[in-house]
């Protein structure tokens, strides 16, 4: 490991093809969530000890050989290029999609989202064995298995009760992608989405979230354009944290300075507190006031390394705490910016080959689904177009 980051690129806006944008996203989400993983909970000290410096690559367990009895995070293999819950719950989502090759909603979640969960056995990386999803995925998330498939509460309430945290945000990337370069109908659908999982300011950074990704695909966009999309969508203390981190990053530009000062800026509209294992007893219930830490600064990383890839990654893992969350989100906004070109390609066939996943096919998936539904968008919107100028009148 090194002592100090690699400096940023210079990387400015790209022009690049749906496809590109969608892989580039994906592939760039479980790259992140990989390299994040084993550090995860961690403080920037405490990685600097163990790894001897910053992390700049793929790293092993935190346990090393004593990865199956450690804790708190045996029995799970994290580290060594294994993808964690944010990735399969990424991947879930895009099969939902391909089912129903339309626009979903929190209904969408019941019906399809909670069999994958509880039916079909996946390969789980960090089990290191074939699995339920159900069987990997912590309490936030099995939250919806009770809720919908047990409890058979309103799809689109189920979320209230749960825990507030980023456990729906961290999946919402397909939404924005479905979405491509309309950030606002991704915001509108992912609280949908999001509503049989999250409620309040949990519930409210899905929406960002696949907003950011949205506005990332669109051509031209540049990193400052999608945070200040994201501004102009969010509401209450998530507006106000990713405000305040922004504000931050807009100082720094290298993220090895920005981890101190991002985290002071998130700190007040965090309800976890200072020890990330040791959570407060205000922490994650629901409120108007506050905000989860992990997409105000997955954005403030994006703007600390000018969008380059590489470095809002790390920036990210190194930042530590819920870091491969944080990752998930800032290396699916870099990757939909600049594409696969942008991820190491080291990264990512470490990553495929460690956790037994094709990163591209649900890319490929999701690419034909993004332009069926504009298909279908099209004749919707020409549809009222024409009966509402059959009522109103010609323009």
């Amino acid at each position: 490991m090194t002592s100090t980051m690699p400096t940023r690129s210079e990387a400015g806006p790209t022009t690049l093809a749906l496809d590109e944008r969608i892989t580039g996203a994906l592939v760039g989400a479980a790259v992140g969530d990989a390299l994040g993983g084993p550090v995860e909970g961690r403080s920037p000290e405490q990685i600097v000890a163990r790894h001897g410096g910053r992390i700049d690559g793929i790293v092993g367990p935190w346990d090393g050989e004593n990865w199956r009895t450690a804790r708190p995070i045996a029995p799970y293999h994290k580290g060594d290029g294994h993808v964690t819950d944010d990735t399969l719950m990424t991947h879930a989502l895009v099969r939902v999609y391909g089912t129903v090759r339309d626009h979903i909603d929190a209904y969408a979640v019941a019906r399809h989202l909670v069999p994958e969960l509880i039916s079909h056995p996946r390969w789980i990386p960090e089990l290191e064995a074939e699995a339920l999803p159900l069987q990997r995925i912590f309490l936030a998330e099995k939250w919806i298995v009770a809720r919908l498939h047990y409890g058979h509460v309103d799809p689109r309430e189920a979320g209230s009760g749960n825990i507030v945290n980023c456990g729906a945000a961290m999946y919402m990337a397909p939404v924005g992608l479905v979405n491509a370069a309309h950030p606002e109908a991704a915001y509108a659908e992912a609280l949908d989405v999001a509503g049989a999982h999250q409620s309040s300011y949990g519930r409210e950074a899905a929406g960002v979230f696949a907003a950011a990704v949205a506005a990332a695909c669109a051509p031209g966009a540049t990193p400052a354009g999608v945070v200040g999309t994201c501004l102009s969508l969010a509401k209450d203390g998530t507006r106000s944290a990713i405000e305040a981190v922004c504000e931050a990053a807009a100082r720094y530009s290298d993220v090895e300075s920005a981890l101190a000062p991002l985290r002071a800026a998130v700190a007040p509209f965090d309800t976890v507190g200072p020890d990330y294992r040791a959570p407060s007893l205000g922490a994650r219930r629901p409120s108007r006031l506050h905000s989860i830490e992990e997409l105000p600064i997955a954005l403030g990383m994006l703007l600390v390394a000018d969008g380059d890839y590489r470095q809002t990654v790390l920036g990210s893992v190194n930042y530590g705490r819920d870091c491969d969350s944080i990752a998930t989100m800032s290396g699916a906004v870099a990757g939909a910016l600049h594409g696969t070109g942008a991820i190491p390609a080291a990264w990512a066939e470490t990553v495929a080959e460690a956790s037994r996943l094709d990163l591209r096919a649900p890319a490929r998936t999701l690419a034909d689904v993004a332009r069926e539904v504009f298909v279908r968008d099209t004749a919707r919107r020409r549809a009222h177009e024409s009966a509402f100028t059959a009522l109103a009148g010609t323009p």
